[in-house]
């Protein structure tokens, strides 16, 4: 899976270079945004630990059916909200898409957290992988 979310960071589309450029460095009310992250068996294109709010940039092939099925999973397994916004409205409004963000992070009740040590990054992401079953 990682291997494959470096493949999807090294070739991000155009909407996504655009969001992340307004993601990065925690620009979005000091927010820390990651991208293409692994959450359990998927991969998401970002995703804000701080606030548990995913955010999808979607083509024209996502199926909105299938789309919400896999958000009421990740929602169901990590706690996570999911938003969605097509590519169009990333090119002709990202300063809407980004007002939508900054109101979803404000709801949160997470104040952004400073940067994790790389060793608590990794219980942090312990903690949000699913359970085995039990035998």
């Amino acid at each position: 899976m990682r291997r494959r979310a470096r493949a999807l960071c090294n070739n991000p589309t155009e909407p996504e270079i655009r969001l992340w450029n307004a993601l990065r460095g925690k620009q979005l009310e000091g927010y820390p945004f990651r991208r293409q992250a692994v959450l359990g068996q998927r991969i998401v294109d970002f995703y804000c630990p701080a606030a548990r709010l995913v955010v999808e940039v979607d083509g024209d092939t996502h199926d909105p059916k299938t789309d919400a099925l896999r958000d009421r999973k990740m929602q169901a397994n990590f706690g996570v909200r999911v938003m969605r916004f097509t590519n169009g409205d990333v090119m002709q409004n990202l300063d809407g898409v980004l007002m939508r963000l900054v109101d979803a992070l404000g709801a949160s009740n997470h104040p952004p957290t400073p940067s994790l040590s790389k060793e608590r990054e990794r219980l942090a992401k312990a903690a949000f992988s699913p359970k085995p079953p039990e035998s």
